[in-house]
């Protein structure tokens, strides 16, 4: 198939495309090198992607809809992973969360519609669940009991497509990622930031006292269940995309000091606006309707990404 990428030169969107081109697909990929976080590991993961023949990096924004839609020009399915992440950022700039993510996400869906493009794939979080204490967390639960303005986007993403779908027939899947981690990860992840401070004696700031838990998922299984919705393609869905297994925070943290050959000085913090104490994937619609099988514990992932920071940042 030929695929448009958005947010090619991010950390899943990278994954994605790799996976895509070693199985022969062409990727149109689609970014504008926001620098939300250091654009040297986007242009890092972007010149691996040019060594591929059948991949092509367009540099473009999905604010600016003329250019989406020429790069949207004969594609069989879009694949959208572009949008400003994470929680604490959007306390700081939530315009910018309101038309990158919101705005954003309608050029595209509305692109969709006018070229008749025959699916959209796209990123949604675990983010929607919000505060709810039910765990695992199931696509069925409610989602109207937001804690940040990105789990807020995310559901008016859902909303949208869902609406979309509705009067205009448009095959929608979207995925609810939950604590994706792996190489090439985003510098503001819990795992990067912890890996970074120990390996340079800096100390690592523990929110929650630690208390915290997560269902940490690796990149290759997210992908994985991209993949599977590609060509599936169903006409309306949401899937979680999780390892289904909760992990302890501490347990984690002792995971990265181990493969650091070092401990961590921690400073324990309370918890921060819009974080959760915990989270868990109830997996077995995507299980069923996917075929999507993690097969990377954090015992596997760990190790895999603390291996490439050390050899990225020569250390």
């Amino acid at each position: 198939m030929k695929i448009l990428l958005t947010g090619a030169a991010g950390f899943i969107g990278f994954h994605t495309a790799q996976v895509l081109l070693a199985r022969g697909d062409e990727v149109i990929g689609f970014d504008n090198f926001s620098p939300y976080y250091d654009p040297t590991l986007k242009e890092a993961r972007a010149k691996i992607l040019a060594k591929e023949k059948k991949f092509t990096m367009i540099r473009g924004d999905i604010l600016d809809r003329p250019a989406l839609a020429k790069a949207m020009k004969g594609v069989d399915r879009v694949v959208h992973l572009a949008a400003l992440a994470g929680v604490r950022y959007s306390f700081e700039h939530p315009e910018e969360y309101i038309d990158i993510n919101i705005k954003g996400f309608f050029h595209v869906l509305d692109e969709v519609r006018v070229q008749k493009i025959a699916g959209l794939i796209y990123a949604s979080s675990s983010s929607v669940y919000g505060g709810n204490d039910k765990l695992p967390a199931s696509e069925e639960d409610r989602v109207d009991n937001q804690l940040s303005l990105y789990g807020q986007n995310k559901k008016d993403n859902e909303t949208m497509a869902h609406t979309y779908h509705h009067l205009y027939g448009i095959p929608v899947t979207g995925h609810r990622f939950f604590t994706v981690y792996g190489p090439y990860g985003r510098p503001d992840m819990a795992l990067f930031m912890f890996t970074d401070a120990i390996l340079k004696g800096r100390p690592i700031q523990v929110f929650g006292e630690g208390k915290m838990q997560r269902d940490f998922t690796y990149i290759d299984d997210i992908v994985a269940g991209l993949v599977a919705s590609i060509d599936k393609n169903y006409p309306e869905e949401i899937f979680n995309l999780g390892c289904g297994r909760k992990e302890e925070l501490m347990d984690f943290i002792a995971m990265i000091e181990e493969c650091c050959g070092t401990k961590g000085k921690k400073e324990f913090l309370p918890m921060q606006p819009g974080d959760v104490r915990a989270s868990l994937a109830d997996i077995s619609k995507a299980k069923k309707m996917l075929g999507f099988e993690p097969k990377t514990p954090i015992r596997l992932g760990v190790p895999k990404f603390v291996t490439w920071y050390r050899e990225y940042y020569n250390i």
